[in-house]
């Protein structure tokens, strides 16, 4: 499972940064890019330090005051729910803008997030429209 969860976010920033890339390519070709489809839903999971919940191991409450140390320095928080699902958090307002000041107050507890999921290539990525703790 946890090699599955790296492999996805390894493809994911693989994918990321190729992204503007593949915008210059198509516009320099004349083909409008094609908007990614998403649906509105509401998920509940734990907010996560993804580097070290992967890379270490590190998580639960303990964990907290590191979590928003990593967040801090840039390293990217996401949500993990209880089935498995890494939901990396987006903005629609500003490309590569991971959430983590949204986030950061929850790190390490569960929360209930609203807001667009995409799926691509396995992978969950959610613009947040609303958040708070999860019962």
């Amino acid at each position: 499972m946890t090699h599955r969860i790296l492999a996805t976010l390894a493809f994911a920033a693989a994918a990321g940064a190729s992204l503007p890339q593949a915008a210059n390519a198509q516009a320099m070709a004349g083909k409008p890019m094609a908007m990614p489809v998403g649906h509105e839903e509401t998920i509940t999971g734990t907010v996560i330090d993804v580097s070290c919940k992967f890379g270490q191991g590190l998580t639960g409450a303990e964990h907290t005051i590191c979590a928003g140390i990593c967040a801090d320095k840039g390293l990217p928080l996401a949500i993990l729910t209880a089935d498995g699902k890494l939901y990396i958090p987006i903005s629609p307002a500003m490309p590569g803008d991971a959430q983590n000041a949204a986030l950061k107050q929850y790190a390490e507890k569960k929360v209930k997030v609203s807001g667009k999921v995409f799926t691509a290539g396995g992978a969950q990525a959610i613009e947040i429209t609303a958040i708070a703790p999860a019962a």
